[in-house]
């Protein structure tokens, strides 16, 4: 098992001289970022495709052993939803993924809140998604000559690809959904938005994968030591295999039992600088080390 804890984004104004020392270069914002924490969610990838040049520098700038998360773009799913997507899923895997290599961690597909549940729309969406980085060359040689000249087609190995999805409409409280996401392998995001979005804990593939947005205010509130020993609790659960005894569940049944599950959970509360202090302490409550010093480079 593998847990990491970490941030969503790394360039934010008012981070400067509060999180990054001040007078640190934006350009070195992520060098900085990577050595105070082990894994960072890609989040600029939502808004827009990135160039293959942008992942080879988030890859150079970090050190080794560390993981990024990357967040899938929002064309895909709030604007097509899910709708006639198998060219524009082939223009996002090659728009540069592939230089991350072994950095390459989960990929997050964030639902918009208007998506409903439809189970031949879902299931047809999970059965396009790769299971590993073959399979993805494969589909991103089908890219539209948009991309012609800002692709990357090449991988330095086969690794697998893990996927996991976070709702935000309640029709996914759906056993039949539980069943789909747990047939794919698809993990399903524990989401906590400050009660505005379901916040359901079904395990649904050998990982889990958090998002913490704000325990009482959607990106801004931090979280104190009693809710961040709470969190350290049920994540030790997941990474040995087990359940928390009060997790909120949609389905009775239960996952396939597991020795351990990887754990990945990233702070989204970011708007008052609390996500990359709030995720050291939890690294300090799991006694996770990272063994890099920002402050000695």
């Amino acid at each position: 098992m593998a847990i990491h804890i970490g941030i969503s984004g790394w360039r934010y104004e008012p981070w400067r001289g509060v999180f990054y020392p001040r007078g640190l270069a934006q350009a070195r914002e992520l060098d900085y970022a990577s050595r105070y924490l082990p894994t960072i969610e890609i989040n600029g990838s939502f808004y827009s495709l990135q160039r293959p040049n942008s992942y080879a520098a988030w890859y150079a700038a970090t050190p080794p052993g560390f993981v990024f998360a990357v967040k899938r773009n929002k064309f895909i799913t709030h604007m097509l939803k899910l709708r006639g997507i198998e060219t524009p899923l082939a223009n996002v895997l090659a728009s540069g993924v592939f230089a991350l290599r072994e950095k390459l961690g989960p990929i997050l597909w964030q639902f918009p809140p208007q998506l409903r549940f439809e189970p031949d729309k879902i299931e047809h969406f999970l059965s396009l998604l790769p299971r590993d980085t073959g399979q993805a060359l494969a589909m991103a040689r089908g890219h539209d000559e948009k991309m012609a000249d800002r692709s990357l087609l090449e991988i330095d190995a086969v690794r697998p690809l893990r996927h996991a999805i976070e709702v935000r409409h309640e029709s996914f409280r759906d056993e039949a959904f539980i069943a789909l996401l747990r047939k794919y392998k698809v993990a399903l995001v524990v989401a906590d938005t400050a009660g505005k979005w379901p916040d359901d804990e079904d395990v649904t593939a050998d990982f889990m994968y958090i998002r913490l947005h704000g325990e009482h205010e959607l990106y801004a509130s931090g979280y104190e030591d009693d809710a961040l020993e709470r969190w350290a609790r049920r994540i030790r659960a997941w990474s040995e295999g087990k359940q928390p005894q009060d997790a909120r569940l949609v389905s009775p049944v239960p996952p396939p039992e597991r020795a351990s599950r990887d754990v990945y959970c990233y702070f989204d509360n970011d708007i008052k600088v609390r996500a990359p202090f709030d995720a050291k302490r939890l690294m300090e409550l799991l006694a996770l080390n990272w063994p890099e010093d920002p402050q000695a480079r």
